[in-house]
């Protein structure tokens, strides 16, 4: 009787200690805020796909409210938060204890009413996290919370200029942590060492724009090209790409647009799919989308050769598409969802999410053929995508939900104003 009492109590220990390590392994890591490919997709998971409020396995107070993604790196979660008017960045467990919070300066709050201090989300390969606020505080810390470095590059480089808040997040290649600056100033694309954060390079990345056009709130893409990194920058009505070495410009594509329109910022970022990067622009939010299909390969300006194909029907100005199984999935502002080949940039389905007077800000999540959207309101929709649409669950949280959804194992993040949720088993 005691040695099966004694297995069934080591059985449970055994039980409670895998608990604490779901989502541990470089499978589910989830360091950027789109993903370990910046795709917003995982190929296999299980999901939960229907719940209500009360049914979430664990939701923790936040200490302020924020809008950036959380990250998961070998089963730890990291968010950025403002705490007690300061920028803060903290870390819990699968099971949302709170292992640590590390504070910076004080918080510079967001203007518009889905914003925060903190839109910028954390990124981190796993010695480090590095995160950005609006405030200007640029730092990294290691995996137990430690300041390794900090700056301002607001006091350093001068005051960044947007009419909204800042949205863009830092990204890692293998040597540097990279930021870019788009705005009406003095635009750059700047790479810092990761131990030191000493400046490694620092180009000028300026355009001549309509109003507004330079207004930039995207964040570049770390690529392959030709063997090497590079680094992908969409703002300012051009596309660049650069060397990750040492920012040299590789190509650059323009001609977006050709009308002059003025008040055309670029919020949503591209995606990469194959050879292909897939460009949202336009105004989506009021009924004037754009969306661009640009060949990746080439050198120097590109704008008449390398543009495949322009749509005029479809867009998004907010939610950043994502990518599944060599397919281009676009979430619009209002709930349109189309699903899209990136070769030929025509249509594969398009289907249309509950219409309501909230709109879409977080970007899609796809994992496993599911699509998680979460519209502002906090209503989380799920829908199977392959071959076709098919809604099957409409979960409301009952909270504002701006931040993007989050796999960790086989449960789902979602940071809310207030909260940060998970729901799973």
């Amino acid at each position: 009787m005691l040695r099966k009492q004694g297995a069934l109590i080591a059985g449970l220990l055994a039980l409670t200690a895998s608990s604490l390590v779901i989502g541990a392994g470089p499978d589910s890591n989830w360091p950027t805020w789109r993903g370990p490919q910046d795709h917003g997709s995982r190929t296999a998971g299980n999901l939960p796909v229907r719940w209500k409020p009360e049914d979430v396995l664990w939701k923790v107070r936040l200490p302020g409210k924020g809008c950036s993604t959380p990250i998961v790196y070998e089963g730890r979660i990291y968010v950025t938060t403002p705490a007690e008017g300061r920028d803060a960045v903290m870390a819990l467990d699968a099971n949302g204890k709170v292992l640590w919070k590390t504070e910076f300066g004080k918080e510079v709050p967001g203007k518009h009413r889905n914003a925060s201090g903190c839109n910028a989300s954390p990124v981190t390969d796993g010695e480090s996290i590095f995160v950005y606020f609006k405030s200007g505080t640029f730092a990294a810390v290691d995996m137990d919370g430690k300041i390794r470095w900090q700056m301002n590059l607001i006091e350093r480089f001068g005051p960044e200029i947007l009419y909204w808040d800042h949205g863009t997040s830092p990204v890692l290649t293998k040597r540097h942590v990279v930021m870019a600056r788009i705005h009406q100033g003095d635009s750059w694309l700047a790479a810092f060492d990761k131990k030191t954060g000493k400046l490694a390079w620092k180009v000028a990345r300026n355009y001549k724009t309509p109003r507004e056009g330079d207004h930039g709130y995207t964040t570049p893409l770390v690529i392959e090209h030709q063997g090497k990194e590079a680094i992908l920058v969409w703002g300012a009505q051009h596309v660049t790409l650069h060397d990750a070495a040492d920012g040299k410009l590789i190509w650059s594509c323009g001609g977006f647009n050709p009308e002059g329109n003025p008040l055309w910022p670029t919020v949503a970022s591209p995606v990469v799919c194959g050879d292909v990067v897939v460009v949202p622009f336009g105004r989506n939010d009021r009924g004037i989308p754009r969306l661009h299909g640009i060949r990746v390969a080439g050198e120097g300006d590109v704008t008449a050769t390398h543009r495949l194909w322009k749509r005029t029907d479809i867009g998004t100005f907010v939610p950043t598409p994502a990518v599944y199984n060599g397919h281009v999935y676009v979430l619009g502002d209002r709930g349109r969802l189309v699903c899209i080949d990136p070769e030929s940039g025509k249509t594969r389905w398009s289907a249309q999410f509950p219409k309501h007077r909230s709109k879409f800000y977080g970007s899609p999540l796809i994992v496993a053929n599911r699509l998680y959207a979460v519209r502002e309101d906090g209503t989380v929709f799920v829908a199977k995508i392959d071959p076709d649409f098919e809604l099957l669950a409409e979960n409301p949280m009952g909270e504002p939900i701006i931040a993007s959804p989050v796999p960790l194992g086989d449960r789902i993040l979602l940071r809310g104003w207030k909260h940060l949720y998970c729901v799973g088993r």
